[in-house]
């Protein structure tokens, strides 16, 4: 899935994640819509180095700076947004994607659910650091030179409801669960900057590096493409979302056949549980 505009030219984005799944496409989508992205990832730093050159191939050189950074540590995330001013002059959004999933507890967590004490401290340790600390420390790195321009965007990469209450999904459904609060209270802690904080899921299992290789190909056919989450990623982060903030787009609810305007508001709620 394309684009074919360049809405977004001379802005700047940092992708957290960039290298695989929804980060791999969510670069490719800024960079076709005239953005210049920092893809960043903890240790895989050929699959960030392939979407650069994926990026150059596509006619968009020099347009994605491939870095690696742990989004765990406070460090790697001032070098990230110090990454952004430096090659090109400014950052204007932020897209929390690197994220930790429940293959990492087990590579049966599809059939075979593990109960919460079955977790190992570490395991759990983890996924909280990579899924609730590390956007909290990017954000807390990014916002000070969005303050200072008087517009930005964060945008946290969540997840369906369902899932946060899913049995044996510990600790991945609290991480979500988690994020979407760092959502809601970002959003009125920057109310009025013009700064604002949203959450983007694909709306259901996506085809990314979180599924287990043992997965059938079947189950596979099933499962959404990563590009989906293009067309709503792209509108948050324009000028026309300007003032929407602490709200949740779902991607597979943006229906294409409509107008952007009431694209957004089909696809849109509250950010949050769902639990009014």
């Amino acid at each position: 899935m394309t684009t074919g505009s360049e809405r977004l030219t001379g802005k700047v984005a940092i992708v957290t994640g960039g290298g695989r799944g929804l980060g791999r496409s969510m670069v490719l989508g800024f960079v076709r819509a005239g953005a210049s992205v920092v893809a960043t990832a903890a240790r895989e730093t050929a699959e960030v180095e392939q979407v650069a050159r994926e990026a150059r191939e596509l006619g968009h050189a020099d347009r994605v700076l491939p870095l690696t950074a742990d989004v765990t540590r406070e460090e790697d995330c001032v070098r990230a947004v110090e990454a952004a001013h430096s090659r090109f002059g400014r950052l204007d959004v932020l897209v929390n994607n690197a994220g930790r999933g429940m293959k990492y507890v087990s590579e049966a967590f599809l059939t075979e659910p593990a109960r919460f004490w079955e977790v190992a401290p570490e395991t759990w340790q983890m996924v909280i650091d990579t899924n609730v600390n590390g956007p909290f420390l990017m954000a807390r790195a990014t916002v000070p030179s969005m303050l200072q321009a008087g517009w930005g965007r964060i945008i946290n990469i969540s997840m369906n409801h369902d899932t946060m209450r899913r049995r044996g999904f510990s600790p991945y459904g609290p991480s979500k669960a988690a994020l979407e609060s760092e959502t809601v209270i970002w959003a009125q802690d920057l109310a009025g900057t013009g700064v604002t904080v949203n959450a983007l899921l694909p709306g259901g299992a996506t085809l990314t590096g979180m599924i287990p290789p043992g997965v059938s190909s079947a189950v596979r056919a099933q499962l959404l493409d990563p590009d989906i989450v293009i067309p709503p990623l792209l509108w948050l982060a324009s000028t026309e979302a300007d003032g929407v903030t602490g709200r949740r787009l779902v991607a597979n609810r943006w229906r294409s056949d409509l107008d952007e305007t009431a694209a957004a508001e089909g696809a849109m709620e509250e950010a949050g549980w769902g639990l009014r």
